[in-house]
């Protein structure tokens, strides 16, 4: 009898490691790869965990959770080979109308002359600046005393995971994502080209890019992990390296602006062009098509865009949408310890530091970036019709945006 229980109790504790085993390692989007990621050297501030450090005091869920991560790292030190080798640099640019081109401003040039910055002091300078206004008591913002617990897994959907190099990044809109996002599906093999995956960033076509199911996001945690997703949120937070890019807070309106309501899209016509016309423009009987209210001359206004945004109505029917939504409500940065804060100002240089810190850059380079046409000269032009009043409101707003990542306050937009 005794033997018997003891071959019971045996076959049950087997069966419950090798289900946390499974859980571990199916980690995958989209793919057969049962990959973590590799150990690399990762960007860290002063008092950082570094790979192969020992982590901080973890539940006892966590704690045997991440030592099977640490003992996967050991076993998976290196990346396949045949990623390894140089990408194409020489794919087609994609074809775009010249309204497009104007709006949205690629630039093709591979600005080879600019000066390099001090790179590492500039990090440094930007994770101090956050950190200081996030544990200031005297700046508050909504959210900012919440923990990372408290954050509702729908509002995690901006963390894109790439446990093959381990890397998260939270994605905001307007600041060059689409071409992150490629870079985070090459690097993550999570998209295959006829059943090879991506190389070169430029080669996956736009739809893809924004296409949900081809990202990792924290969000899906839940769905393939159970209770165990946030205690590999958790883990994979204090591995990994985690990066994030922002913008000037009013710059990033502007282009939302001109690229949702300048350009014909019909989904953001019918969602907010029309509401944003009858409610502020006093329409009536307003064309069902995108083509035939441009056609009418009918365009939301930019002061009909900040008036919606200003309107205490607007977030009592939905959440503000994800391209004027604010970064700290996108990536959480009080919750989030982010090793690398990018800026659009600063793109080429930022990115191309980064890729060199997640020792990726022989396997890619960053794709052409937007040219600035949305520059913050333009401010004073596309304010000036807007009452002081409002710009004073929508300043509160996107106050802990302009604060947290050291944007200057646009005294000469707040002031008569």
């Amino acid at each position: 009898m005794t033997k018997a229980r003891l071959l019971r109790l045996s076959v049950v504790l087997v069966s419950i490691f090798m289900i946390l085993l499974i859980i571990v390692y199916w980690d995958n989007v989209g793919t057969a790869h049962f990959y973590l990621h590799t150990s690399f050297s990762r960007p860290h501030s002063p008092g950082g965990i570094a790979a192969g450090e020992d982590w901080e005091a973890l539940p006892d869920v966590d704690e045997f959770l991440a030592k099977l991560l640490s003992s996967s790292l050991k076993q998976n030190s290196s990346i396949p080979r045949k990623t390894e080798q140089l990408l194409v640099q020489g794919s087609n640019k994609p074809v775009l109308s010249n309204l497009e081109e104007n709006v949205r401003g690629y630039d093709w040039s591979t600005h080879k002359d600019r000066n390099s910055l001090d790179q590492e002091k500039l990090q440094v300078e930007r994770q101090r600046t956050l950190r200081e206004f996030c544990a200031n008591s005297s700046f508050t913002f909504p959210t900012k005393e919440r923990s990372f617990d408290d954050i509702p897994n729908y509002e995690l959907n901006h963390l894109i995971v790439d446990d093959r190099h381990g890397v998260i990044y939270c994605y905001v809109p307007k600041v060059a994502c689409t071409n992150w996002k490629r870079v985070m599906i090459v690097l993550s093999e999570s998209l295959l080209d006829q059943g090879v995956p991506y190389r070169n960033p430029l080669d996956i076509p736009r739809e893809h890019v924004h296409n949900t199911s081809t990202h990792l996001t924290f969000n899906k945690f839940w769905r393939r992990y159970g209770k165990f997703s946030r205690h590999l949120m958790k883990i994979k937070l204090k591995k990994y390296t985690k990066f994030l890019f922002v913008r000037d807070p009013f710059v990033r309106l502007i282009s939302a602006f001109r690229s949702k309501f300048e350009l014909e899209n019909e989904d953001f016509y019918r969602r907010f062009a029309i509401p944003m016309l009858k409610l502020y423009s006093n329409h009536t009987n307003l064309p069902t098509s995108v083509s035939e209210a441009f056609g009418a001359g009918l365009k939301v206004s930019f002061s009909d865009f900040i008036q919606y945004l200003l309107d205490p109505r607007t977030e009592k029917m939905a959440p503000f949408n994800e391209h004027w939504r604010q970064v700290y409500r996108l990536c959480h940065p009080c919750q989030i310890d982010y090793d690398f804060i990018g800026k659009l100002e600063t793109l080429d240089e930022d990115a191309a530091y980064l890729l060199q810190l997640l020792k990726v850059d022989r396997l890619l380079r960053f794709p052409p970036s937007y040219r600035n046409r949305t520059a913050s000269s333009w401010e004073d032009n596309w304010f000036a019709k807007i009452p002081l009043a409002w710009r004073q409101q929508l300043y509160k707003l996107y106050e802990a945006d302009f604060v947290l990542f050291g944007y200057p306050k646009p005294e000469n937009l707040l002031k008569d």
